[in-house]
């Protein structure tokens, strides 16, 4: 792709989201905004990644404008950093702030999966707390062995996409109507100011610990981020929040997330993750290094531009790269633009008691 492209490709996503019928503008609250907002719910969120606050982390400037009480529910503190921005809880504070564990602990539990930590949370508060599901990272469709136990309780299910849709109604085993919202991400998204010959290469995390699991793919990454230096790219890595620095301290590391980073990047490449679309959403192709033993859904391999299995392949698939066919981006990117206000727009109505 050449450089003198590249300030247009925020243009060409816009206009084919736009075209699709999916532009944040063609989109309608489930009910009016100033009515939603007007409540202030207490919120409580567990996600897949038991301390993963940077799921939540996009969420804040909407929360504090409804001024929100939205805490993450963590195991304990020992996995936070001191400057932690994201307010959370545990399930213990959590029961010496209300002295039990039902109604008066939350007016909402969103879990983002059918996952341990998640399906954990909502046992412990109790079946009076309403439940919603929001998938903020990516899952594969089978069906998770709890999610039976939170299906009943579910009064919503939202998603960034409608391919991500489908998938996460795999994973919770429900068919089920899946609101599309957006991703709060791309609410922010980087103005384009790409440097030549620029690479960003998005990585995954290499060992699993705590937190989360891992992704295979990282030797292969490796190499091919290498044989893209040899050819004269300039390589700027995108980490995961949880992935190891020390394995590309050989390369620049983005001080920013990388979302952010995609804008100095002509193309990106990397181990097919939630930040797939995102970066699709900010006009940068994308290459996905896929191992042999990856899973992913089908879906985020649909957004890249291709994908290799050697990294022989690495510098023509990066030469070669574009972005996705409009259909393929309104499906899997979803909605840009007020993502954030449509999520807890939809909290809002959850958490509301039944009459």
């Amino acid at each position: 792709m050449h450089a003198g492209s590249l300030p247009s490709r925020r243009s060409f996503v816009a206009g084919a989201l736009a075209a699709t019928g999916i532009a944040a503008a063609g989109l309608t609250a489930a009910a009016p905004a100033q009515a939603v907002r007007a409540a202030r719910p207490r919120v409580l969120v567990a996600t897949n990644e038991p301390w993963g606050t940077y799921h939540v982390r996009p969420l804040l400037p909407e929360i504090a404008a409804r001024g929100w009480d939205v805490r993450q529910l963590v195991p304990d503190r020992s996995q936070l950093a001191p400057d932690e921005q994201v307010p959370v809880v545990t399930l213990d504070e959590l029961s010496a702030e209300t002295g039990r564990g039902d109604r008066a602990a939350a007016d909402l539990l969103v879990v983002t999966g059918a996952t341990d930590w998640p399906a954990d949370c909502a046992a412990a508060l109790g079946r009076f707390v309403p439940v919603a599901a929001t998938s903020l990272a990516y899952l594969n469709a089978a069906e998770a062995p709890r999610a039976r136990e939170l299906r009943h309780r579910l009064r919503v299910v939202t998603s960034s996409s409608p391919a991500e849709g489908r998938a996460f109604g795999g994973h919770l085993g429900t068919r089920r109507r899946v609101r599309v919202v957006g991703s709060p991400q791309t609410d922010t998204l980087p103005t384009p100011a790409p440097e030549p010959g620029t690479v960003l290469v998005l990585t995954s995390v290499t060992y699993p610990d705590e937190t989360g699991g891992a992704a295979p793919g990282t030797q292969l990454l490796l190499d091919a981020a290498a044989a893209l230096e040899a050819a004269g790219k300039r390589i700027l890595v995108g980490l995961h929040p949880r992935e190891n620095p020390q394995l590309w301290s050989r390369y620049e590391i983005s001080a920013v997330p990388s979302l952010q980073a995609s804008a100095r990047a002509e193309t990106a490449i990397g181990i097919p993750g939630t930040v797939f679309p995102l970066i699709v959403a900010a006009g940068v192709p994308v290459v996905g290094c896929v191992d042999p033993a990856l899973v992913v859904p089908d879906y985020l391999l649909r957004v890249c531009s291709s994908s290799i299995s050697s990294a022989a392949d690495a510098v023509e698939a990066v030469a070669t790269a574009s972005l996705p066919d409009p259909e393929t981006l309104a499906d899997v990117v979803g909605p840009v633009g007020g993502s954030a206000a449509r999520l807890l727009d939809a909290w809002s109505i959850a958490a509301r008691p039944v009459r």
